[in-house]
């Protein structure tokens, strides 16, 4: 994959000088950092929220209610407006966690294969960053959202009520009427084949259409919802397995903490901080990538879960 950025592009034909210069640029790390990290980590789409800390921890609430205790009454012509409590969430305290690794790439790979090791170094790095912290994430959201509906019928059978079962449970979310508005169903990769092949839903779409998940092999939004697919869901591909309807923009939230150091830079919007790290001592590169985070989940009830979608 080539790298694009300036002032010189370490491709597969540079020389080693070249390929030495990018890794010892932390602009040109940073920038390849992000074109590899962006988009790609489902915890920051579901938990939409940003929170910074300095202290490594975060104090939150749960479960605030939109509306006061108690409704307004009538007020008689010079009387007193009456009192009602304003009730806050259920205080809870998360602490953050750094997760990291380092992998090593010799003088001699970078000699013999130039920019491949590193690109490949950097690649698996953030790849295994995002499945770890992708899995913590949606453990937290698996544990914290109880509500649920079952499917009719199971998405596996020949006769599944797909939209029904999709449409009841956002209905189920507005009917709270606590603000919220779902944007994404998130599922597993076994249960968006079972979606993108229904012929029930099929049925529905707007055929000679060149976007039809027919052709593009991507079903993008049902019911209002952008579909995600994940493997990072819990119970994924198991009798259990579970479709997530969610408003990312009230379910919770990404903390994270940057704790600076020298050498370390941090891709923007992603949380991911990487440093490379000269070894002349044994020929070789260090290069470390890491995120400092713990995921929040703080409106529990603006996602439902969909149970029962898999035999």
């Amino acid at each position: 994959m080539a790298v694009l950025y300036p002032p010189a592009q370490p491709s597969l034909s540079g020389d080693v000088v070249t390929i030495s210069r990018f890794l010892n640029s932390p602009t040109l790390v940073a920038r390849r950092l992000r074109t590899l990290a962006e988009q790609r980590f489902i915890a920051d789409v579901l938990l939409s929220g940003r929170i910074a800390t300095t202290s490594g921890s975060v104090l939150y609430e749960t479960g605030e209610t939109i509306y006061s205790d108690r409704a307004p009454q009538s007020v008689a012509p010079g009387a007193e407006y009456p009192l009602t409590p304003i009730s806050t969430g259920n205080a809870s305290l998360a602490k953050t966690v750094k997760w990291g690794n380092d992998a090593e790439v010799t003088d001699e790979a970078i000699a013999r294969q130039l920019f491949n090791p590193v690109d490949k170094a950097l690649t698996k790095l953030v790849n295994q960053t995002v499945k770890t912290v992708d899995g913590v994430a949606m453990s937290a959201i698996h544990s914290a959202v109880t509500q649920n509906t079952a499917a009719i019928a199971t998405w596996t059978t020949g006769s599944p009520s797909i939209l029904r079962d999709i449409a009841r449970a956002r209905g189920k979310i507005d009917a709270l009427n606590q603000g919220y508005d779902p944007d994404y169903l998130v599922v597993d990769d076994a249960t968006y084949a079972n979606l993108i092949s229904d012929a029930s839903v099929a049925s529905l779409l707007r055929r000679e259409n060149g976007d039809n998940p027919v052709y593009t092999g991507t079903f993008p939004v049902i019911d209002g919802l952008t579909v995600l697919r994940s493997p990072s869901m819990t119970n994924a591909g198991t009798s259990s397995a579970y479709a997530l309807v969610v408003d990312s923009k009230a379910l919770g939230a990404m903390v994270d903490e940057n704790l600076g150091g020298p050498g370390y830079v941090a891709s923007d919007g992603v949380g991911i901080q990487a440093k490379t790290i000269r070894e002349d001592e044994t020929d070789k590169w260090r290069i470390r990538c890491r995120r400092v985070t713990v995921p929040i989940v703080q409106e529990p009830a603006a996602a439902w879960k969909i149970t029962g979608v898999a035999a």
